[in-house]
């Protein structure tokens, strides 16, 4: 009988609208690999690091992408021809430190009086001492500068304030304080931190830095972990029940969080042009899998493990930036991977609601499991073959 039907007999009209929105699903991923950089797991955000030296000056060094802010896409931008300022952005990559300078130092007299920064309420707008942009390198790669700034703290002042503009994107502030611990914490886009003691480590509750770091691991796959969230809906292609999802995906977890604290320390140290091709390695036999495979084996939860592993290593990397104080080590890893965990979570919760109309389907493995599941594996070789430079 099914084979002298339509597609458009056997689905209800909202059942099309739901097929269609995964078919939609996929193309726009496949529309991200094409203009997904080589190195999934960069950070985004501006990571800027404060001390305070003698007569009460401060030290600001600012790292962050420099010709994205000069074509105001922000630092959480898409690489992708039709972004805002794309034209500007991609001319400004290929720019060499000594033409790149002096066009950041103009825009710094615009930027800098907007930083955000502020002592007891009074804004403070600090001088630029020194501008250092690497030379162009690989232009298919986001360039990471810094620029050195300086200033003092007002008299008797006890507090400071942060935020950055949020034209610019998100940041991370790190306070450095002689003989303690360096205090991090994430800013979203224009947020604005309470006020933060000057001579004294951090007073926030043990809630209020596990939210932080909970977030970061969170948006680390909501929205910006293109592979994670793929190598996730793979998982989720294979077997729909939750029992057999939530093995697979806590193994994940808990591979990736070895790694990850093995990377913190520095017991394991991978480089990234290794670590991202494996990854993206992960991915194409994930998808190869679903594709001659119809039901869960046991050695599935055994090798997300061993790929949960790999992952690990990448999501070391925004940890290292960021920083995690020793007295906060533990709170902050566990927080990370809680959100990360919810992230995963969320990406298979969102793929439930449009596929469960199908899932009992005859036709479900043929029209939605395996060209899904192909697609996924072409995403990742096209990024294995980024990653390893045969693309050019």
């Amino acid at each position: 009988m099914y084979a002298d039907e339509t597609l458009h007999t056997r689905v209800k009209p909202f059942a099309q609208l739901r097929l269609i929105a995964v078919i939609a699903l996929f193309a726009i991923g496949a529309l991200i690999a094409q203009t997904h950089n080589a190195l999934a797991h960069e950070v985004t955000p501006a990571i800027v690091s404060l001390s305070f030296g003698e007569e009460d000056s401060y030290q600001i060094k600012l790292e962050g992408n420099f010709e994205a802010m000069l074509a105001k896409i922000g630092a959480d931008h898409e690489d992708t021809d039709d972004a805002p300022g794309a034209s500007l952005y991609n001319a400004l990559r290929q720019l060499p430190p000594g033409q790149l300078e002096p066009r950041f130092r103009d825009f710094a007299s615009d930027f800098l009086p907007h930083l955000g920064l502020s002592f007891d309420g009074q804004a403070a707008t600090p001088s630029i001492d020194a501008v250092d942009i690497p030379p162009v390198g690989d232009v298919e790669l986001a360039r990471q500068s810094v620029v050195t700034l300086s200033g003092r703290v007002p008299a008797g002042a006890q507090t400071l304030q942060w935020a950055f503009p949020e034209a610019v994107g998100a940041s991370v502030l790190r306070i450095e304080r002689p003989g303690e611990d360096v205090q991090a914490q994430f800013f979203a886009a224009g947020a604005r931190s309470d006020s933060i003691a000057i001579g004294s480590a951090d007073q926030r509750s043990w809630i209020a830095k596990a939210v932080d770091y909970g977030w970061i691991g969170f948006t680390h796959i909501l929205p910006k972990g293109a592979d994670h969230i793929l190598f996730v809906l793979g998982l989720f292609l294979l077997s729909t029940r939750w029992p057999p999802l939530l093995w697979q995906v806590t193994a994940f977890t808990v591979a990736h969080s070895i790694t990850l604290a093995l990377g913190l320390y520095g017991v394991v140290s991978i480089s990234p042009a290794i670590v991202e091709p494996l990854i993206a390695l992960s991915i194409v036999y994930v998808g190869i899998e679903n594709v001659f495979t119809q039901r869960l084996h046991a050695w599935r939860t055994a090798i997300v493990f061993a790929f949960g592993l790999l992952h690990g290593l990448g999501f070391a990397g925004i940890l290292s930036e960021i920083g995690l104080p020793r007295g906060d080590f533990v709170l902050g890893l566990v927080a990370f991977n809680i959100g990360v965990e919810l992230g995963q979570l969320a990406v298979i919760a969102i793929a439930f609601v449009l596929v469960w109309t199908f899932i009992n389907k005859p036709w479900y493995r043929g029209r939605i499991v395996i060209p899904a599941s192909l697609a996924i594996a072409a995403i990742g070789a096209f990024w294995f073959a980024e990653r390893v430079g045969l693309l050019g």
